[in-house]
């Protein structure tokens, strides 16, 4: 999932911006596997069970279920999650969707192997402290954190995320966020995207992955 690129005020409604972004014909970020997930999911072994955060409509979820691994995943607009427990009947994969707000999530501790997220900057920094903490939280010792987003220079190129500055992440925002946790690879790069419509071009990137300790 990723954020409405024309202003802030379309958080005012995080659901329905979503669902009528969603409602579109097609799928918004395309059905493929984020780059940087897909080069980082060996870090999981088959059976193992994993959160999708925001995951919109399942091409992340969808895909690490293909490879094996148990996955849950949610997002705000119910539009979404119809859509992707569509494509994943269609796939002939299980993926335990749900509707839900993460601005009043309930994060279970320590259940999870691996948590997924990929382009959740709709959240602002009062909000995305409280998502890290609990990214952390429902991890078990050991479970390992895959997270993607944009960086300051993604404002130059528009092509994708909010225009929103104190949304983006830095290596200094995410060394400090995930303080106790062991930086297995942090990345901070330039890449073209095709994710859909939602995400296409030339784009300012930062990928981390990073372990729980035991």
């Amino acid at each position: 999932m990723s954020v409405p690129g024309n202003s802030g005020h379309a958080f005012d409604d995080p659901a329905g911006t979503w669902n009528r972004r969603f409602s579109e014909p097609g799928y918004l970020f395309g059905t493929e596997p984020n780059t940087w997930l897909h080069d980082h999911a060996n870090v999981w072994q088959a059976g193992q069970r994993v959160l999708c955060v925001a995951d919109g409509e399942g091409r992340n979820s969808v895909w690490l279920a293909q490879q094996g691994l148990t996955v849950d995943a949610f997002d705000i607009s119910e539009v979404a999650v119809r859509k992707a427990r569509d494509f994943a009947r269609v796939t002939g994969v299980k993926v335990n969707f749900a509707v839900a707000d993460i601005a009043h999530l309930q994060w279970p501790k320590g259940l999870y192997d691996g948590v997924v997220a990929i382009f959740i900057q709709f959240a602002d920094p009062m909000l995305r402290a409280r998502i890290f903490e609990g990214m952390v939280r429902c991890l078990k010792p050991g479970g390992i954190l895959v997270l993607q987003g944009y960086t300051p220079r993604q404002l130059e190129f528009r092509t994708g995320g909010p225009p929103i500055a104190s949304h983006m992440y830095t290596p200094e925002l995410l060394h400090e966020a995930f303080l106790g946790m062991e930086i297995l690879d942090i990345r901070e790069y330039e890449a073209e995207l095709a994710e859909g419509t939602g995400h296409r071009g030339h784009s300012a990137l930062l990928g981390l992955v990073a372990r729980k300790p035991t």
